[in-house]
């Protein structure tokens, strides 16, 4: 993998990564931008004990635009992008509609930091259809920025996630950064959790729900000499997919040797099987996928790294909303049985080479 490091024309930082180490990347951002606006405010609810974010900046953010008018697109001669190259590999930059804006604010903490990733050049191509080397180096890119944005005194938590689906985001294929000034609120409940299973138990949380998890099976959806994949007892969608690696560590840095090769295969099968969920819909399915990772400075001993994908979708033609018992009190009501999403999920990968579990 090459890493190069420019910047677009308002400043922003801007990352290629490369297969070919031999790659050259001196392109210049000919565009005339304004400044990348600084609005974002996080503001604490004592009541509830978690943070949000202010970020009113964000109303006049690009929202589908036209495929010839992708701003993740390479750039052209007719055409600048947010891309100053013809072609790319792999590209991480500073979004330009951050939600954090990475300033300290008046009254709240620090604005954190918001990056753009995407993962092909190609606009049609899915993260499912990437070739493996494309994959891997995906793999490679995540964890170079959480390893980075760790390194940064205003970032306490990094969370990485694609939000799939042209109903909702860019149809280019891409995913989000964050890198948050606080413990997010469900890290820090799960952290809780954890503490105070290693006081009742010595043991620890993680490792004692992905042993239950293949001790039972009926929930497993593959599983390989590093990775178990699992829709979980308590999903809470109607396709939810979790995967841990065998040997807990707390975050993509951490990731390491044959784990951290076999991934791709393993996540690539899974999106496989999500967009096999629904021949009858006009459109692939939508999703989200999402990292956990540990904090920078709390928990990382008790931790694990996972990944959550998951789809609202629970036919061709129905979408999972939130009723009012999950929007206003938090609980959730599952139409579709973990049991029942696994073995759709087991059966649409019969002959694919990875092991199933019945």
């Amino acid at each position: 993998m090459k890493k190069s490091l420019t910047q677009l024309s308002d400043g922003r930082e801007l990352i290629f990564y490369d297969i070919d180490d031999s790659a050259v990347r001196d392109a210049v951002d000919r565009r005339t931008l304004q400044p990348v606006p600084r609005g974002s405010e996080t503001r604490y609810d004592p009541l509830h004990a978690d943070w949000m974010v202010v970020a009113a900046h964000r109303q006049n953010r690009t929202f589908h635009p036209p495929a010839d008018e992708c701003p993740l697109c390479p750039s052209d001669a007719g055409r600048y992008s947010e891309i100053p190259a013809g072609d790319y590999d792999v590209v991480v930059f500073e979004n330009r509609f951050p939600a954090l804006a990475g300033e300290p604010t008046p009254k709240g903490r620090p604005g954190g930091r918001c990056e753009v990733i995407c993962f092909s050049s190609d606009h049609d191509r899915s993260f499912a259809q990437l070739p493996a080397s494309q994959a891997a180096l995906v793999l490679e890119a995540w964890a170079d920025r959480t390893t980075e944005l760790y390194q940064r005194d205003d970032i306490e938590q990094v969370f990485l996630f694609e939000d799939r689906g042209e109903e909702r985001t860019l149809v280019h294929p891409h995913g989000q950064i964050y890198g948050y000034p606080f413990v997010v609120p469900r890290v820090a409940r799960v952290l809780e959790s954890a503490l105070k299973h290693r006081a009742r138990t010595n043991r620890n949380i993680f490792d004692d729900l992905v042993a239950r998890e293949c001790a039972e099976s009926v929930r497993l959806v593959l599983e390989t000499e590093h990775w178990v994949a699992f829709v979980p007892y308590t999903a809470r969608w109607p396709y939810e997919v979790h995967l841990y690696p065998r040997q807990r560590v707390a975050d993509l840095g951490a990731l390491a040797g044959p784990a951290r090769d076999e991934f791709p295969v393993v996540y690539q099968e899974v999106l496989r099987r999500f967009d096999a969920l629904f021949d009858g819909s006009a459109s692939p399915t939508p999703y989200i996928s999402a990292w956990l990772q540990a904090p920078r400075r709390v928990g990382r001993d008790e931790f694990a790294l996972h990944l959550e994908v998951f789809t609202a979708r629970r036919s061709a033609t129905k979408v999972k909303h939130l009723a009012g018992s999950e929007h206003v009190m938090g609980v959730s009501i599952n139409e579709i049985s973990p049991e029942q999403a696994a073995a759709r999920l087991r059966a649409l990968g019969e002959g694919q080479g990875l092991t199933s579990h019945a």
